[in-house]
């Protein structure tokens, strides 16, 4: 799960494992696989980061070393 934010600035955390794909039109907006579109502040590069943080963050905890 990450944390993104809304246009309104409003905090909302997101499953990363729904994200489809990510675009900057020019703001950013999260397309889901559920079909949901979120439009958010972060850009794609911070929430790219997030994800890759997210996703490490579960690998060490399974005692899995990222390189």
């Amino acid at each position: 799960m990450i944390e993104v934010r809304k246009l309104n600035d409003q905090i909302i955390i997101v499953n990363s494992d729904y994200i489809e794909f990510i675009e900057s039109t020019p703001d950013t907006v999260i397309t889901l696989t559920t079909g949901k579109k979120l439009v958010l502040k972060d850009s794609v590069d911070e929430i790219v980061k997030k994800v890759i943080q997210y996703r490490r963050s579960l690998n060490e905890g399974l005692g899995i070393k990222s390189e």
